[in-house]
């Protein structure tokens, strides 16, 4: 099943930021990982204004993603993420159970 992660931040070195950015794509393409949305405007409909930056990313499945995370080319990259801004990456596996309201399914 395809799994997904919800990444949010607040950069405070744009510039150091985008070395993580120019770097991200190629690792993402090893493990079958791509963007749904990448910085895209953020509007709240209800609750607490989202003021963060999100991400939206796809990959094949939790295998993949966790592979992905621990490569020695995306924790490089990650250096200048970590350097230039704080945030959180939230992982949410997709299953088959979209057919029915029920929340508890």
């Amino acid at each position: 099943m395809a799994a997904y992660l919800i990444v949010t931040m607040t950069i405070h070195d744009p510039e150091t930021y985008r070395k993580y950015t120019a770097l991200t794509p190629a690792t993402l393409a090893r493990y079958g990982g791509r963007f749904l949305t990448r910085g895209d405007e953020v509007s709240t409909i209800e609750g607490p204004a989202f003021t963060e930056r999100l991400v939206l990313l796809e990959f094949p499945d939790r295998a993949a993603v966790m592979a992905w995370y621990h490569d020695a080319d995306y924790q490089s990259a990650a250096a200048f993420r970590h350097a230039a801004s704080t945030g959180r990456i939230i992982l949410q596996e997709g299953r088959d159970n979209t057919a029915t309201p029920d929340p508890l399914v």
